[in-house]
């Protein structure tokens, strides 16, 4: 995996009682819990940032960074692109309205009239 890549999410997500869950914009009350990893990985994937800085900042969040930080991080990414989650991209990348935040902060109709008009389907 090519750490100088971005990564940003093609999901719409929660950030609902501190669990990051994958959502529905039409059943907002609905979600999909994500184990930790994969939930810190999602929210964190604003198509701004590269994977090298996504293993800099989970590194500084330990006094001793894990073994196989960068490993572990990498099977996470992988994973979440299997399941059509995160992709990545060589440059940076503008997340549209309706990905761009947790769903509990999104206008819903604003964000369904958007994803209608550009014809986006949730995985």
């Amino acid at each position: 995996m090519d750490n100088t890549e971005y990564f940003y999410r093609t999901a719409i997500f929660t950030r609902k009682d501190k669990q990051v869950a994958l959502a529905d914009i039409h059943q907002p009350e609905t979600s999909s819990p994500l184990d930790e990893w994969m939930g810190i990985v999602v929210s964190l994937a604003d198509g701004k940032h590269t994977i090298q800085a996504l293993v800099d900042y989970m590194s500084s969040r330990y006094q001793q960074a894990p073994d196989k930080l960068e490993e572990t991080l990498h099977s996470v990414l992988e994973r979440l692109q299997e399941g059509k989650i995160v992709q990545l991209s060589e440059t940076a990348v503008d997340l549209p309205y309706y990905l761009a935040s947790p769903i509990e902060e999104l206008d819903i109709e604003k964000a369904k009239n958007l994803i209608q008009e550009d014809g986006y389907t949730q995985h």
